[in-house]
C-alpha cells in the first residue's frame, strides 16, 4: 500500500528506509465507496489524500444548481481543497468517489510536524503543487483559447484514462461544453 506512494515521492526526492518508516505514521488509509463523498461544501478540508485506486470529482453547486466539475482525480493523484485545508475556512467544493476507491490520507494540523521530521517531503509536495498550478493555468487557457473539439481532443490526447472512467455529463461540465455537444464530439472522432 504504501509503496505506491513511496515511488511517486521517489520520483521527486530520495527517501531513506527511516525516511518511510516515518512517513507511513502520519498516514491513514481509507476505503472509499462509490458515489462516497471525502468532503462536502460547509465542511472543513482536514485531509490531503493521495489515490491509491479509484477515480474522483471536485466540483461546485452553481447558483442555477447545475454541478461544475473542477478537478478528476485517478491513481498516484493528490486530491484535496487546499483553500479550505491551507486556511481552516469551510469548503465551497465536494470531492466524491467515481468508483469504489481507496486513498491514503494525512491530517493538516500533522503537516507540519511531517514537513519537519522529514523535511524533503516538503520539497515533495512544493514540486506537486508546483505542477498543479502549471495544469490549472494550462486548462485555464484551454477554456479561453481552444474550441470545444480541441478542448476534448487535448484532454483525451493527454489524460486517455478519464475518457472511459468519467460520466460523460461530468467530463462535458470539466471542458465546458453540454452534453449534447460532447457527444456530437465524440461521434464524429469515432467515424
Amino acid at each position: 500500500m504504501f509503496e505506491q506512494l513511496f515511488l511517486h515521492i521517489k520520483k521527486s526526492v530520495s527517501l531513506t528506509a527511516e525516511d518511510e518508516n516515518i512517513i507511513k505514521t502520519y498516514f491513514s488509509s481509507k476505503d472509499i465507496a462509490k458515489k462516497e463523498f471525502l468532503l462536502q461544501e460547509g465542511s472543513l478540508c482536514k485531509y490531503n489524500y493521495f489515490i491509491l485506486k479509484g477515480c474522483f470529482r471536485l466540483y461546485i453547486i452553481t447558483e442555477n444548481g447545475r454541478e461544475q466539475v473542477i478537478q478528476f482525480g485517478l491513481e498516484n493523484w493528490w486530491i484535496t481543497d487546499y483553500v479550505s485545508f491551507s486556511s481552516g475556512q469551510p469548503s465551497k467544493f465536494y470531492i466524491q468517489a467515481l468508483e469504489r476507491s481507496e486513498v491514503l490520507y494525512y491530517s493538516k494540523e500533522k503537516e507540519e510536524e511531517l514537513f519537519l521530521r522529514v523535511p524533503k517531503i516538503e520539497s515533495y509536495f512544493r514540486k506537486n503543487l508546483e505542477i498543479a498550478y502549471t495544469a490549472s493555468l494550462i486548462r485555464i487557457q484551454y477554456i479561453f483559447a481552444l474550441s470545444g473539439e480541441e478542448r476534448y481532443s487535448q484532454f483525451a490526447k493527454l489524460y486517455p484514462g478519464f475518457i472511459q472512467r468519467v460520466p460523460q455529463y461530468m467530463l462535458a461540465s470539466f471542458l465546458g461544453l453540454t452534453p449534447e455537444y460532447l457527444s456530437e464530439i465524440r461521434k464524429k472522432n469515432t467515424k
